[in-house]
């Protein structure tokens, strides 16, 4: 049987999407511990930076909530610090805390409402379930104002996101 070149890329695009699709996709409600359970390969960008067995210099305790809030909402640091998040979900939803640039997440929100179900896996992100922690460790290299947010759909619009100052 002869198959045309459309015929047999139809079939490669169909096959490719059906081993790609639950990995694209996969989320639910697992806690996504990060910090000293899951190690990275180091990242380096414009809010800072990550490089496995770093030791923190201060812990700071997130609380976050289903009123769409984070507690506490701006955070002071100095640069060269780093910091261990400790996240706590006080809430029934799931929630997470993701760092960046207000840029990158209102990009990333956006994307997000496309695809809710879309996993992450950087070191400075942490989805957490209700009623669970989750830690995550970064180095603010950089000196600036950065965020934070909650990127599942719905909660950044409705004010979870808060501001890093790095001095």
């Amino acid at each position: 049987m002869k198959l045309s070149i459309k015929t047999t890329a139809t079939t490669i695009f169909a096959a490719l999407l059906t081993i790609s699709t639950p990995v694209v996709f996969a989320g639910g409600s697992d806690d996504h511990s990060h910090g000293h359970e899951m190690e990275f390969d180091p990242v380096e960008n414009e809010f800072g930076e990550y490089k496995q067995k770093m030791k923190p210099t201060q812990t700071i305790e997130v609380g976050m909530s289903d009123e769409m809030r984070f507690t506490p909402d701006v955070i002071r640091v100095k640069k060269g610090d780093v910091i261990k998040f400790k996240h706590t979900n006080n809430g029934e939803q799931m929630h997470e805390f993701v760092l960046g640039t207000p840029e990158s997440l209102d990009e990333h929100a956006e994307m997000m409402k496309k695809f809710p179900g879309m996993e992450h896996d950087e070191p400075y992100m942490a989805h957490v379930a209700p009623g669970k922690s989750s830690e995550i460790m970064w180095k603010f290299s950089k000196a600036g104002e950065f965020s934070f947010g909650c990127l599942i759909p719905g909660h950044y619009d409705a004010g979870m996101k808060g501001k890093i100052i790095v001095q």
